[in-house]
């Protein structure tokens, strides 16, 4: 019994975390680090953006989802570190396995008005105020393996806001 709810369980966490056909096709990284004090690092990124007038890449995710490490892999590469560099505070937050009943760091989601994580990764755009500017799209990012450098790219440039000053 104990192997059988077992077993649903990691099938559900890796559904959660759909499948792409190629994963060469996308960089991968692996930021999201448990041991981080995620709570010190938000609060970090909006003290910045308070100052610097930019808005906070709350990337929600876990090492095990492939999504999530191609979502942190593009966030890597020259042309997504310069649109970082210019409009986000990005912060990486380890959220463990939420679709499991194994999450940690969900206070962080709930504290920006993200009352589930269904999939990984999920991803919030903040303002430096803290106000959540996308939560009707921050849990559909976690087919990120599965989407264009275009897509990412064109999504994130339009939720970045006015230039930062």
């Amino acid at each position: 019994m104990i192997r059988r709810v077992w077993a649903a369980g990691l099938a559900l966490a890796l559904a959660a975390c759909a499948t792409t056909p190629d994963a060469a096709a996308h960089p991968e990284a692996r930021p999201y680090a448990a041991e981080a004090d995620a709570a010190r690092n938000v609060d970090a990124a909006l003290a910045r953006a308070a100052t610097s007038g930019k808005r906070v890449l709350l990337v929600l995710g876990a090492n095990w989802c492939h999504d999530s490490r191609a979502l942190a892999g593009w966030l890597e590469t020259p042309r997504f570190a310069a649109l970082a560099a210019q409009s986000y505070e990005v912060v990486f937050v380890d959220v463990g396995t939420p679709q499991t009943g194994e999450g940690r760091n969900l206070d962080i989601a709930h504290r920006f008005g993200l009352a589930e994580i269904t999939g990984t990764p999920a991803l919030l755009v903040l303002t430096a105020e803290g106000k959540a500017v996308n939560l009707d799209t921050a849990a559909t990012w976690r087919n990120a393996a599965s989407r264009s450098e275009a897509a990412i790219h064109a999504e994130l440039a339009a939720l970045a806001g006015p230039p930062a000053p």
